[in-house]
């Protein structure tokens, strides 16, 4: 088989995978773009996708009340301001000294709440819209709704990951390919 023939074989397979394998993860990677362009823009809404961080009034920690107390006022301020019927599960604790501002993200409903630090005083309640996309974006929705550990978001961050390369790389080849093969079509002079 001539090196012509062979480069053009090469280029119909990877034709032909890069297409097989666009069509077959189609919806896939529609919702990885969809949702990691909101996350990009997810400090720019307005509040919208996330809420903007508040400041508290000292961002000297010995002015600040205990975590404790801190934590009670964030599941009272969710119960009362917002639905006694969510969980007081926390996801995590986001405490911005430098704003003088502690967050308090539980899990249902990605519900924030944020406190000034030093007088518990509510600064902000807000849903972090962000935080699903995130799960969205990384396929770990999945283990949260079928209460798998993690496999479902290590499986599919490696499909995902490994088709983005294997794009880029017939991607490449499909536009370098046809470059190579007229390159080495024309006579010498």
């Amino acid at each position: 088989m001539g090196k012509r023939k062979k480069q053009a074989k090469i280029l119909r397979v990877f034709r032909k995978v890069h297409r097989t394998t666009g069509a077959f993860l189609f919806v896939f990677f529609f919702f990885i773009s969809v949702s990691g362009l909101l996350l990009g823009w997810k400090k720019n809404t307005a509040g919208m996708i996330l809420p903007e961080s508040q400041k508290g009034t000292s961002t000297d920690l010995r002015d600040w009340l205990p975590v404790d107390s801190l934590h009670t006022i964030a599941c009272n301020t969710l119960h009362n301001a917002v639905s006694p019927q969510l969980s007081l599960e926390l996801d995590r604790i986001d405490m911005r000294k430098d704003k003088g501002m502690v967050k308090f993200v539980f899990v249902d409903e990605y519900y924030e709440v944020q406190l000034d630090g030093a007088t518990g005083d509510v600064l902000s309640i807000g849903q972090r819209r962000s935080d699903f996309l995130e799960k969205v974006h990384d396929g770990s929705i999945l283990d949260r709704y079928l209460g798998t550990s993690g496999v479902i978001k290590l499986v599919y961050t490696t499909v995902m990951g490994t088709s983005l390369l294997l794009f880029t790389i017939t991607g490449f080849w499909l536009w370098y390919g046809p470059k190579k093969m007229r390159k080495a079509k024309k006579p010498i002079t």
